[in-house]
Order: C-alpha cells, then structure tokens, then sequence
C-alpha cells in the first residue's frame, strides 16, 4: 500500500507540496497556509494520511492527521 503522506516546505519557488514517496512536487503556492490547505485537500481526497509541515529552517513544526474525504457513509464506525 502507498504511503498518503504529505510535507510542505519552502523552496526558491515558494511553498512546496509533496507526497512522502513521490520524485516529483504535487505543486508550489505563495503562501504556507495556502500549500498546506491545498495538501489537506490532495491526501483527504486520497484517503487520509499526515501532513509534516516544516518551518523556515527546514525542521518539521507542526503534523496533522487528515481522516478520509471521500467517506461515502454519512455514520461513525
């Protein structure tokens, strides 16, 4: 099974999204907020999974656990 886990970090491009296991960037944003909503978005339609969001210096500052976007049951359990 596919790791669902995402990063975001600065880069000279800006803010980059990019899945654990993956060569290549999912995509670049202005702003930290902006790449981490849009990695919200990309792992919950994908199934869940953590996003690592790195500071400035490159170390990790803050991890989130997304659930499933795309639970089609409207109940717990």
């Amino acid at each position: 099974m596919a790791s669902n886990d995402y990063n975001v970090y600065q880069t000279n491009n800006g803010w980059a999204i990019k899945g654990q296991n993956n060569s290549r960037v999912s995509g670049y944003m202005d702003t930290q907020a902006q790449a981490y909503d849009r990695a919200r978005k990309i792992v919950a339609n994908n199934g869940g999974g953590d996003i690592s969001i790195h500071g400035r210096n490159g170390q990790i500052r803050e991890k989130n656990t997304i659930p499933n976007g795309n639970d089609p049951r409207n109940i717990k359990g």
